[in-house]
């Protein structure tokens, strides 16, 4: 057994009975975005939310001491994603990263906006024309240090 392995059959539970990642995340207690990653094996979770977790999944205590476990975060199954939805965003970064990073520059000077110290948001935006995907991160600015 791995972290995949649970990381599966959390996706297969959900499926099969229908639960939804924000019915999880009020549970456990946290952000929808948050929880919705750890389920999906990128974040850790105390043994209380695992516990949590595992009761909403029936989760053994071998796969629930899986979800304590530190993840090899950011994995993708291809170097470039090959899902339509995760490929936008890699397209996204490709058209406007150069951007992002030179307004972020002159803004803040150089450094890095961390994925540690970070929240996300996203809602579903009506509009007459289509419903639209509104997503709201906020990353701690970090400046690279002179020694």
């Amino acid at each position: 057994m791995n972290r995949n392995d649970v990381t599966e059959k959390i996706v297969a539970t959900k499926v099969a009975k229908g639960i939804k990642w924000i019915d999880v995340a009020k549970r456990v207690g946290l952000s929808k975005e948050w929880v919705t990653a750890a389920c999906l094996g990128q974040m850790t979770l105390t043994v209380a939310q695992a516990d949590i977790v595992g009761e909403i999944f029936d989760l053994t205590p071998e796969e629930r001491r899986w979800l304590t476990i530190v993840p090899y975060k950011g994995s993708l199954p291809t170097t470039v994603p090959t899902d339509p939805l995760i490929y936008r965003f890699y397209e996204l970064i490709h058209v406007y990263g150069t951007t992002i990073k030179a307004l972020i520059h002159e803004e803040f000077g150089d450094g890095i906006m961390s994925a540690i110290d970070f929240t996300m948001d996203l809602q579903r935006e009506p509009d007459p024309k289509g419903d639209r995907v509104r997503i709201v991160m906020s990353g701690k600015f970090l400046p690279y240090k002179t020694y």
